[in-house]
């Protein structure tokens, strides 16, 4: 299945928890019917990434980036790759390589929709990103990657004012799921 199959199947099937949730997800499946290209970066309106929030193994913490072009405190995310097959693959992928944790678990998601002005192509275009959450296990030690300003734990209702609304519903979302194991 192709990337942007996966994406509309996700999207399709997704029940949106919020009335402003589902306005997003027709705009997010209106935006796949109308570009074949709406996975990629180079997909100047917009494009699809995915964010995952990484919480710790007892789900009293997430751990947050401080992005460098952004400046703000924020979950791990980013652009879909060519050998990406799912959102899912796509939203463990970059928490992975951002937090340098291992054996991360994927909750089962998505968990939140979250449309942002960004600048990928002049004089901006809009990230459409879907949100996942993730389980570090037990003594999992962050490793800042060369995306990141610094790297840190925060307890879930404790998100630094410099961050946005979107970080703190998807860490609340993130903790309250089930997890798999």
């Amino acid at each position: 299945m192709s990337l942007h199959r996966d994406a509309c199947a996700v999207l399709t099937a997704w029940t949106a928890p919020t009335r402003e949730e589902e306005l997003l997800r027709e705009q997010f499946l209106a935006h796949l019917h109308d570009h074949e290209d709406a996975m990629w970066r180079a997909c100047a309106p917009g494009h699809l990434t995915a964010t995952t929030a990484v919480l710790s193994h007892d789900r009293s913490q997430v751990l947050l980036t401080l992005h460098p072009k952004a400046g703000m405190w924020l979950p791990m995310g980013g652009h879909c790759e060519i050998t990406d097959t799912s959102l899912a693959q796509v939203a463990l992928r970059e928490a992975t390589e951002e937090s340098g944790i291992p054996g991360l678990v994927l909750l089962d998601g998505p968990l939140a929709l979250d449309r942002h002005k960004v600048w990928c192509h002049p004089p901006h275009s809009w990230h459409l990103d879907v949100e996942y959450g993730a389980v570090a296990p037990p003594g999992a030690e962050a490793v800042i990657s060369a995306e990141s300003l610094d790297l840190r734990w925060f307890p879930v209702e404790e998100i630094p004012e410099l961050s946005d609304e979107a970080t703190r519903r998807l860490a609340r979302r993130a903790r309250e799921l089930p997890s798999r194991v």
